[in-house]
């Protein structure tokens, strides 16, 4: 059993390096609290893991994928609606308390995600040669894991860029997966998928790479005006500047 947990662990945090459940993960972390957010994703891995051991070791059935893609799509696309409506009247973040039902949205999401996915798989596969309960200990530790060391780089990115900004990339992340999920995983059509998804991405890159562009341009022009002049420098410490 630890040999199950030990393989499993290791496995299932390779796979989700890069993974888009690292980047749902990235995209929840930059709207809400990193503990919200990793309670959810332990809470979905474990069911998740357990219902692919139960499916692969026991049952040895399959899963209908494109009706759960289809469930997954629409349920990204209504992620990027509700987390565009909380950016706030100015676009930027606000600073409410952690609404109930985002520990609800993120069980709900991950699970979609991940029914059908290469980790599911790899699951599957891992718990025909090793103990069961091992397996699912460990798949369920690695992908929490794997998903912690995204969160951290949110909260990094948190330091560094502007509200406003990362809740809009947010939004347009959740689209993405959306899309995606509707085009190649629902509806099969992965050249439309990259067309429909790549035209996204590109065109939310130039909106926010020339909002960036400006704010900075916006911030160097004020600074100018928020520094004291010599004459004001002067008089504030007590004395005037010499005539003549």
């Amino acid at each position: 059993m630890l040999t199950a947990a030990l393989v499993s662990l290791g496995v299932v945090f390779v796979a989700e390096l890069g993974d888009k459940s690292q980047l749902m993960t990235m995209t929840y972390a930059l709207r809400h609290r990193w503990w919200v957010v990793l309670s959810g994703i332990a809470i979905a891995s474990f069911l998740v893991h357990g219902m692919s051991v139960t499916i692969g070791h026991f049952l040895g059935l399959t899963l209908p994928e494109r009706p759960i893609a289809f469930a997954a799509a629409i349920a990204f696309l209504l992620f990027a609606v509700w987390t565009w409506r909380e950016r706030g009247d100015d676009g930027e973040g606000l600073p409410v308390a952690e609404p109930r039902h985002v520990l609800f949205a993120v069980i709900s999401s991950f699970v979609l995600a991940e029914l059908g996915d290469k980790t599911m798989l790899a699951t599957v596969a891992l718990a025909s040669d090793y103990h069961w309960a091992g397996v699912w200990i460990g798949a369920t530790a690695g992908m929490v894991l794997a998903d912690g060391v995204a969160i951290a780089v949110g909260a990094v990115l948190h330091k560094r860029l502007p509200a406003g900004f990362l809740h809009g990339m947010a939004s347009v992340l959740f689209a993405l997966f959306g899309l995606w999920l509707l085009f190649d995983g629902a509806l099969g059509w992965r050249g439309i998928a990259l067309a429909v998804t790549g035209s996204v991405a590109l065109l939310a890159g130039v909106v926010a790479t020339a909002k960036l562009v400006r704010r900075r341009r916006e911030h160097s022009l004020a600074l100018p005006a928020l520094e004291p002049s010599p004459e004001s420098a002067g008089s504030e410490r007590g004395y005037r500047p010499r005539s003549g």
